[in-house]
């Protein structure tokens, strides 16, 4: 069982920047491949980011790719997305992931299969 506990959310300006931390407790974090899924107002929740268990496997969406920026502290059981150049669009809840599938596969993920989620952090920027 994983706990994954998410904070850093706000209210930011087009422009501007975030970052969102997800605590992970319970066993086995450095063995999870993590990510975060994001779900605005009215639509289904989609793919963000994500990292595998080895750190050189990183994925993006193409929405966010050169804004955003995964990274995980195995030593801390924690995942942080660095958000940068935020967008009205990138408006929503965000949600970290755990999952024991590979980061390739959590990329093309709708969200349905995975094994653990956090309660979310909101974010919302203004225009």
């Amino acid at each position: 069982q994983v706990q994954l506990a998410e904070s850093g959310g706000g209210l930011v300006q087009a422009g501007g920047s975030l970052r969102l931390s997800c605590a992970a407790s319970g066993r086995s974090f450095s063995s999870y491949t993590m990510g975060w899924f994001r779900q605005a107002p009215g639509k289904q929740r989609e793919f963000v980011a994500t990292i595998g268990w080895n750190p050189g496997f990183i994925y993006y969406a193409d929405s966010v790719k050169g804004r955003f920026s995964i990274s995980r502290d195995n030593a801390k059981n924690t995942v942080y997305l660095q958000m940068n150049s935020l967008k009205p669009d990138d408006t929503g809840d965000y949600y970290c992931a755990a999952d024991s599938a590979t980061a390739m596969a959590m990329s093309s993920s709708t969200g349905k299969d995975i094994e653990y989620w956090g309660q979310g952090t909101q974010v919302t920027v203004s225009s």
